[in-house]
């Protein structure tokens, strides 16, 4: 009678708990009373707009045959992204391992002893027992739950990082192959315009001869010509770099790239009034902060949760001669049952300051996610005005050569017959011309890389 009303309080005490608590059950949803944090999770209800630039395919956006021969080896060979996978190999261990925690523990514990007592004819008596033990903790308040979700978080939170890694990689490499393509363009004509100014000191020596220019201009035609030669230095350094980069993703030994100095991205049509949040939606740092604040709200749950019962059954039963003080031979089998349930009362504020840390936690993770979603907007934004910015760069620096170009022949031309102008215009206008034209390549690199960047803060590079 007393066992049955252990029972039945039992019972009632797990009942009472278990009305209490029914929020310990329920799953993470994004918070709807902040209008930033409603807003997405409306747009992850909503399907992926397909066209939208940052949800292409890299194939699509990257079509150079050998830039996509690049990032599909750097893609299989990069030391991070392998870890990033390698990562996401533990993430699922440690899910399987919270999945196989609703199963019971069996262990297995044979033993065995003998004694021999100092009496005449005493001999060696032998004991021994052959138990398997079962303990089952009955997930009762979702303490298994909220760890098993937990680490499912973890596992999507390392799949959102894996897919970082990925963007990340496809842009460097294209970002670099780009360099490389622009640093060959710049080298190539700063070698064609040290061969122009090479024949030019010749000329201004023959015009010294003539008397048609003073020594100085001799001497000015020449420290130009020496600068130049000075910046191929600067380029040749800069492409080895851009090279061992390009090396260092694909994770091979330092070599020389063949990368044609004319391979340019192209111009796409990207033209839109605003962000959608959809698209922001996509990006894998978005994503991660997103499964870092439910993790955040499974590690409040579970610190709620032990506040309440825990409910066990456990099972032995296996073989043995020893029954009480009396030996048996041949031994006798045996099972033991057993229920515990064990209400945590007082455990010197352990539990209570866990809950408190727990929450501030959780209400850290939101305010990160807030910011990571802020700070997505602020950056697609600054990119597109960038972008669009280097258009009209680029065609004003191509205006701006076109007509550099006129001056300096012109300027060449009334030197060499009409003498109507001097040496300084004539270096001026070399000098000026040159300088445009490697503005003009710079500006190319930086739309290209722009480009890729716009395309990685949009989530691309799946």
């Amino acid at each position: 009678m007393k066992l049955k009303n252990i029972i039945v309080a039992a019972a009632a005490l797990v009942l009472i708990s278990s009305l209490s608590a029914c929020h310990i059950y329920n799953k993470f949803e994004m918070p709807q009373d902040d209008p930033q944090t409603k807003e997405y999770a409306e747009a992850l209800k909503s399907a992926p707009d397909s066209t939208a630039f940052g949800n292409l395919k890299w194939q699509q956006v990257f079509t150079d045959p050998v830039l996509v021969d690049l990032i599909n080896r750097a893609l299989t060979q990069n030391v991070d992204l392998d870890n990033a996978r390698l990562n996401v190999e533990v993430a699922k261990a440690n899910l399987l391992g919270a999945k196989l925690s609703y199963l019971p523990a069996v262990a297995l514990n044979p033993n065995g002893a003998g004694a021999k007592y100092k009496v005449p004819g005493s001999e060696m008596t032998w004991t021994y027992q052959i138990p398997l033990a079962i303990s089952w903790e009955i997930d009762v308040f979702a303490k298994t739950l909220n760890r098993k979700r937990a680490a499912q978080a973890a596992l999507d939170m390392q799949l959102d990082y894996q897919q970082a890694v990925r963007s990340q990689i496809i842009g460097a490499v294209a970002s670099c192959y780009y360099s490389i393509a622009v640093l060959e363009s710049q080298l190539n004509l700063s070698r064609q315009t040290a061969e122009i100014w090479k024949q030019s000191v010749q000329t201004m020596r023959d015009f010294k001869e003539a008397g048609r220019v003073t020594e100085a201009a001799v001497v000015q035609s020449e420290a130009q010509y020496y600068q130049i030669l000075a910046q191929i230095t600067d380029l040749e350094t800069g492409l080895d770099k851009a090279n061992n980069s390009m090396s260092l993703l694909l994770n091979v030994q330092p070599q020389t790239w063949t990368i044609s100095p004319d391979a340019r991205l192209g111009n796409p049509q990207i033209l839109r009034d605003g962000i959608p949040m959809r698209e922001l939606a996509m990006r894998p740092d978005v994503r991660v902060a997103e499964q870092r604040l439910a993790a955040a709200y499974y590690a409040t749950n579970s610190a709620r949760a032990n506040f309440y019962p825990s409910l066990t059954i456990s099972s032995n039963g296996g073989f043995t001669n020893l029954l009480g003080s009396m030996i048996s031979n041949p031994g006798k089998w045996f099972i033991q049952l057993a229920g515990q349930l064990s209400a945590p009362l007082f455990s010197r504020g352990a539990n209570i300051a866990n809950l408190k840390g727990a929450k501030a936690q959780q209400e850290q993770a939101l305010n990160n996610f807030k910011y990571t979603l802020l700070s997505a907007a602020t950056e697609v934004n600054d990119y597109l005005t960038a972008y669009s910015n280097l258009n009209r760069k680029q065609d004003l620096l191509k205006m701006q050569t076109e007509k550099l170009a006129q001056a300096a022949d012109m300027t060449n031309l009334l030197l060499a017959y009409d003498g109507r102008t001097t040496y300084l215009e004539v270096l001026t206008a070399q000098s000026s011309l040159l300088s445009a034209q490697m503005s003009a390549l710079n500006t190319e690199l930086q739309r290209d890389q722009t480009i890729i960047s716009l395309y990685q803060s949009l989530g691309g590079g799946r």
